[in-house]
């Protein structure tokens, strides 16, 4: 069985040249020469693929994307293999995808771009797969199918066909203008019975690789019920691709219903954005050790000049932790001296007062960090487990991505 897994691109790398001890760079540093891409930084790229939205390229009317001018101007000059130095990486080739990125205008009237204007974007930079331009429903709700005085009825039967027309108008000019990429459909739906429509009118037009889009808040079962009945309308060789979604302990079930696709910046932003699943190893996650930047952190800086935080006592305790840490992953020190500055700052900085103590004593008795083979934990040490700046943030992430990897890899050959 052969699952595909794309990394979104959101411009995240990290600087080789970062010196944990003094938080300093290199002042020789280029950033898009020098800085480290997940699949340059991990023993081995984790993900099968790369897939980049338009809106973070080329931004929208009204905002800019991530991109300075100057990478825009690149990645259209040079095309995205060599901008993201993905022919470098060790392994099985990296394949590469584009969309609109729909949720960036989700709140407008109708898509910003036309089927011509995403496929100048795929054509110029050279993707190997291109999704048609759709405009995302938000919601779940089968009463929707038969109810006409549903509040949102008009709304979403007015998005979907909105988006099967866009995919009629992508995949004829494609063939119009011989792309060299393959399309892909997009199928938006607010039921198993709507997704399932959308994908056999999808059919119809002429695909046979169909990307599921607007699933991403809808729960396990919601994405089951709707697997299960759109296989009822699936063609015998039509593929399907899961946007943003993860769900790795499901692939086999997603598989069977003929998803050979997804793709997720979950494990990534898990590093940094949720409360307590920050550090991932095979079977578990960790809590990530919270020492936030007196100097880096908004949050912290507007209580001290709130005067609510003596900015003296604030560095203090910051710097008796990253001390404390260091020693402890050399062995000097015992946890519980560690857990005592972290406490002290915790309870300096946190205006809830959660006492983290439990959840930083497993991490710091585990040292997991210790026996990951990812090719950054071994390079840093203790510092991937710190949830503390970007440059820490974004290699714990890059090892999640690893760590997730494995795990895929361990469904599917249990499947």
């Amino acid at each position: 069985m052969k699952m595909q897994f794309f990394f979104p691109d959101s411009q995240d790398q990290i600087d080789p040249s970062f010196d944990f001890t003094t938080e300093q760079r290199s002042i020789y540093r280029v950033r898009q020469r020098d800085d480290r891409y997940a699949h340059e930084a991990l023993a081995a790229p984790p993900f099968d693929g790369f897939l980049v939205s338009k809106t973070i390229v080329d931004g929208l009317p009204n905002s800019a994307g991530k991109y300075t001018i100057a990478q825009r101007q690149r990645l259209y000059r040079v095309g995205i293999r060599d901008f993201f130095r993905l022919d470098q990486a060790e392994g099985p080739r990296l394949a590469t995808m584009g969309d609109c990125g729909a949720f960036s205008y989700v709140r407008d009237d109708k898509p910003p771009y036309r089927p011509d204007d995403a496929i100048d974007f795929y054509q110029e930079c050279g993707f190997d797969l291109g999704i048609s331009v759709d405009h995302v429903i938000l919601g779940y709700d089968p009463s929707a199918d038969d109810d006409t005085d549903h509040p949102q009825s008009e709304e979403w039967r007015g998005r979907q066909q909105l988006t099967l027309d866009l995919a009629a108008q992508f995949l004829d000019r494609c063939r119009a203008r011989r792309v060299k990429f393959e399309p892909l459909g997009v199928a938006q739906g607010w039921s198993p019975a709507s997704y399932t429509f959308a994908v056999g009118e999808l059919q119809k037009i002429g695909y046979r690789r169909i990307a599921l889009g607007g699933m991403v808040p809808l729960k396990t079962h919601e994405i089951m019920a709707c697997l299960k009945q759109i296989n009822k309308e699936r063609k015998r060789g039509t593929q399907l691709h899961l946007l943003g979604i993860t769900r790795c302990e499901h692939v086999d079930l997603f598989a069977k219903a003929g998803v050979t696709s997804f793709d997720s910046t979950s494990p990534f932003r898990q590093s940094f954005k949720d409360d307590t699943d920050n550090y991932y190893v095979l079977d578990r996650t960790y809590t990530a050790l919270r020492v936030p930047q007196v100097d880096g952190n908004p949050k912290l800086r507007g209580r001290i000049r709130a005067g609510q935080i003596g900015q003296d006592t604030a560095m203090k305790l910051e710097r008796q932790c990253l001390v404390a840490l260091r020693r402890y992953d050399d062995g000097e020190v015992k946890a519980q001296t560690v857990l005592k500055a972290l406490r002290a700052y915790d309870e300096l900085c946190d205006e809830s007062r959660k006492d983290r103590s439990d959840a930083y004593r497993e991490v710091l008795e585990d040292r997991p960090w210790k026996a990951c083979s990812c090719g950054i934990c071994g390079e840093v040490g203790i510092d991937v487990a710190m949830f503390r700046g970007s440059e820490r943030n974004k290699r714990r992430g890059f090892h999640n991505l690893y760590v997730f990897g494995q795990r895929l890899q361990r469904e599917l050959s249990a499947a």
